[in-house]
């Protein structure tokens, strides 16, 4: 069997200085995305990285630790894509829209991610560091909102959380298996086709 990514990072087993916890926080992207979040624990993320059950505490206080680095992984990941994009639109709709077409591709291609940011119940009060990784994208969907909304800060937040809403809508009938054939495609399609929606619509709102 050939080393997976995180092995092949880590060396033989042992691991050469600096470079444990990016190889635990790779080995456990690689075991969700295989396992699941209920499957995940660190004795196998040990026993696949060849090292001792104590390895893992050596930066990270336990599981949920650990999962809060993924998901700090995840949201700057998904950030690079969305900012990214988003960037090159136009006009605030059609940043918006950008937006939440990425979101639902990255549910869908990047599930073990997503399922990390949104299911492994990490208490965002004792990891800041989660917060803070969520901030660039938080500031990009209020930017973009303000702008449609100028001087109305109440309609400004109900259009965010109508956007956000539908996104995650979208994306999470994706992995409930929503959709057929070309699912992601088609689900992010959807959901731009949504935000603009919502967006011409944004009076309804209040």
């Amino acid at each position: 069997m050939s080393p997976t990514p995180a092995q092949r990072r880590a060396g033989t087993g042992r691991y050469h200085h600096g470079d444990l916890r990016a190889a635990l926080v790779d080995a456990a992207v690689e075991l969700i995305a295989e396992r699941g979040l209920r499957d995940f624990s660190l004795a196998e993320l040990s026993r696949r990285l060849g090292d001792s059950v104590a390895a893992p505490y050596r930066h990270f206080a336990d599981r949920e630790a650990l999962l809060a680095a993924v998901a700090v992984r995840a949201l700057g990941v998904l950030g690079e894509k969305v900012i990214g994009d988003a960037a090159a639109a136009a006009s605030p709709a059609d940043r918006l829209a950008a937006m939440a077409r990425d979101y639902v591709r990255f549910a869908g291609e990047q599930r073990a991610l997503f399922d990390t940011m949104f299911a492994a119940g990490i208490d965002k009060t004792g990891y800041p560091e989660v917060r803070q990784a969520e901030e660039p994208i938080d500031a990009a969907i209020q930017a973009c909102v303000r702008e449609l909304c100028p001087g109305d800060l109440a309609a400004a937040k109900a259009l965010e959380s109508a956007l956000t809403a539908t996104a995650h809508g979208f994306a999470t009938l994706l992995l409930d298996g929503t959709y057929g054939t070309g699912a992601i495609e088609a689900a992010a399609q959807q959901a731009g086709c949504a935000a603009r929606a919502i967006i011409a619509g944004r009076s309804a709102l209040a």
